[in-house]
């Protein structure tokens, strides 16, 4: 057979390998291509076996709370509970006077492990209290059922207890369908309880009549709110839970937590909450720690199954019957109350079998040597999917501190699918810096990479500080630049020099925190005004004080105070940024940084950035290389109306200065007066 002969239009460059989209876009990752794909085709095939090879969706499988849980029908009553292990299972409760009768003995559906209790509509009444009483071998105990939906605890006796909940009037939402105008995301994180100036747990309708309100006005396009599933102890800040499906009772009823992100969403704010997946409290009578004799139903075995840091319990993520569980509870709460999405608390501790503790994440290697829990990868993985097929313009965000490549990166690139990851880089750089670094030896150049540095594919949430930064033991930036001064020199006229300093950089901070972000922002309840106080809940250690557990607003709505100055900067900072359309997809194009001067510049859009992070050296006729035109200022950190010293005139439009050098870049100067310890932002004109 003669020789085939390759000519022109044979021959072909040898094709170059295709690469999963993650690796595509990050060629450092391919040494560990395999271990991406193999993860991505675990979730393709727990999603195959979920649903039966697609003939179902992931929502028509996460759909156990329509079925387990206590529900009215047209029949009357009907009671389900997945209890594998228990013998028995009766409701007890206001209806049989606490005892087991044989009206109330739930049976076993055969052939699974759920149990069922059919009962007739004067059986139970709204407002009834009551629990299971299982029974196992071996043992026997009460138990609030995994999947109730209202869990209220007796004022005196302190104990927790299901409450049927079945309102002659549901809710009747107002605004029945909702699509946020998220571009930049901007979330206000809050806390209900403490959400009120008063010395006690504030509720759902004072925070949607009181603090509401004032995120609209601030401008806050998103509220983001912990705490909203049921725990049995209050300052565990929420991240304890004992019942899933129930919004906390301490704080109201479920019609006022409807009315409250009903009211958010009329005034154009998404509500997203904080969903604790990650671990579970121990208790056994309010949680699900050993719920029918197996403490192993819900958590991991052995080793695994308890946190070690936490003091909590480890849901094993392999279990279908768990995940049905957390599934059906991220589903649970986008349909019934309306949630616009969710942050993913402890996203790290989920991925890593020594949770992320004493690990130090220095290269590529150490989020794919084989230390990684597969199954918690695919849960969190399945569960995004999940949320954005329930709602498309679903948010969720991942509370993650290793850095794990492609949490925020499409599914289909072999990401787990989140929308946006936490930046928490950001905070402890600012707290390090603050800490540790002279005001003189500030560099502008490490501020910039820092709040700049990120991965291309995955949009974050930068942030100054949040909860985490206000709690008692550690120091919000306001106190740490302030601390006790805070107390006696914060009255208009009577600031000192460290009042000012503090005031100074506690806005600029924020400034080119919130100017760069490539996805949202967030600012914890208070802290845009310098909240004075810690976070320190009602506990044996403080005499069960509220003192600490509260806003104190009173101190920003009182403008004898400098707390307002600070609240108003925030206000007008985040007014500017919604000036450009799309923001955070708009390039960070830095113009000029000089560590010798401390001072930094940047463009986004038509906007120009300019900070001198120089706590004595003001400059005049700073120039700069923009393009060619005229600027006027929008914002001053140094105006004061903010509490600064007013030393520029920012009524004067700046005309760039002609360059021949620059003209073929359409380039001219820029020359600005600018003070120390200041920022400035101009428009393009």
């Amino acid at each position: 057979m003669p020789e085939k002969k390759t000519t022109k239009a044979t021959a072909r460059k040898p094709r170059a390998p295709k690469h999963i989209g993650l690796v595509a876009k990050d060629p450092y990752l391919e040494p560990f291509e395999a271990a991406i794909t193999g993860r991505h085709d675990h979730a393709l095939w727990k999603i195959s076996q979920l649903t039966h090879n697609g003939k179902n969706t992931l929502a028509e499988f996460a759909s156990g709370h329509d079925y387990y849980g206590l529900h009215k029908t047209a029949r009357g009553w009907v009671f389900r509970e997945w209890a594998p292990t228990a013998t028995d299972i009766y409701l007890v409760g206001d209806f049989n006077d606490w005892k087991e009768t044989e009206k109330y003995r739930a049976k076993r559906v055969p052939g699974t492990g759920n149990w069922e209790l059919k009962l007739s509509a004067k059986a139970v009444k709204h407002g009834d209290l009551y629990k299971m009483h299982v029974h196992w071998n071996g043992g026997e105990g009460e138990r609030i059922p995994a999947w109730a939906r209202r869990v209220v605890q007796d004022d005196d006796t302190k104990i927790f207890s299901a409450q049927v909940w079945n309102p002659e009037k549901p809710y009747v939402w107002k605004k029945k369908k909702f699509k946020a105008n998220v571009n930049p995301l901007l979330i206000y994180e809050c806390h209900i309880g403490m959400g009120q100036d008063a010395e006690k747990v504030g509720s759902y309708t004072e925070f949607k009549d009181n603090v509401l309100p004032r995120v609209i006005k601030d401008g806050y396009n998103c509220i983001q709110i912990m705490a909203i599933q049921e725990h049995p102890y209050y300052g565990s800040f929420g991240y304890h839970v004992s019942s899933f499906f129930a919004a906390s009772s301490r704080f109201g009823t479920p019609e006022e937590l409807k009315e409250l992100i009903d009211t958010a969403h009329q005034n154009g704010i998404a509500v997203i909450m904080d969903i604790v997946h990650s671990h579970a409290v121990k208790n056994e009578v309010e949680g699900l720690g050993n719920l029918a004799g197996d403490p192993n139903q819900y958590f991991y075995p052995g080793e695994r199954h308890e946190h070690p840091a936490w003091d909590s319990l480890c849901f094993d993520y392999g279990n279908d019957g768990v995940m049905h569980f957390l599934m059906s509870n991220c589903k649970f709460w986008l349909e019934e109350y309306h949630f616009d999405g969710f942050r993913f608390d402890g996203v790290t501790s989920m991925l890593y079998y020594s949770h992320g503790l004493g690990e130090a994440f220095t290269n590529y290697g150490d989020y794919f040597n084989g230390h990684q829990d597969d199954n918690a990868i695919c849960y969190l993985t399945l569960a995004n999917k999940l949320i954005h097929e329930v709602n498309p313009n679903a948010i969720t965000i991942a509370e993650e501190v290793s850095g794990m490549p492609g949490l925020a990166a499409k599914f289909e690139d072999g990401g787990f699918g989140f929308d946006y990851r936490m930046a928490m880089n950001i905070p402890d750089y600012w707290i390090k810096t603050i800490k540790e670094v002279s005001d003189e030896n500030w560099k502008p150049s490490s501020i910039f990479w820092e709040v700049t540095n990120r991965r291309s594919d995955e949009k974050t949430i930068s942030y100054c500080e949040s909860h985490d930064q206000a709690l008692v033991g550690d120091k919000t930036i306001i106190f740490r630049l302030i601390d006790a001064d805070m107390y006696w020199h914060f009255k208009k006229g009577d600031e000192n020099e460290t009042v000012h300093r503090g005031i100074a950089l506690h806005k600029m901070i924020r400034l080119v925190t919130a100017s760069t972000i490539n996805g949202g922002y967030l600012n914890f309840m208070g802290n845009e005004f310098g909240h004075p106080e810690w976070i320190d809940f009602p506990r044996e250690g403080n005499g069960w004080s509220y003192k600490y557990a509260r806003r104190q607003w009173n101190l920003v709505d009182n403008k004898e105070l400098c707390y307002h100055w600070l609240g108003d900067f925030d206000e007008r900072m985040l007014s500017v940024i919604k000036t450009v359309k799309n923001f955070q997809k708009t390039p960070v194009v830095e113009i000029w940084h000089n560590d010798g001067d401390q001072v930094l510049a940047y463009m986004r859009g038509d906007l120009v950035f300019v900070f001198n992070f120089s706590p004595n050296r003001s400059f005049t006729d700073y120039g700069f290389l923009v393009p060619t035109g005229s600027y006027d200022v929008v914002l001053n950190t140094d105006a004061k109306e903010f509490g600064g010293n007013g030393l520029a005139d920012d009524s004067v439009t700046h005309f760039t200065n002609y360059d021949p050098l620059y003209v073929a870049d359409h380039k001219e100067w820029l020359k600005l007066y600018i003070p120390a310890r200041s920022a400035v932002v101009l428009k393009k004109n």
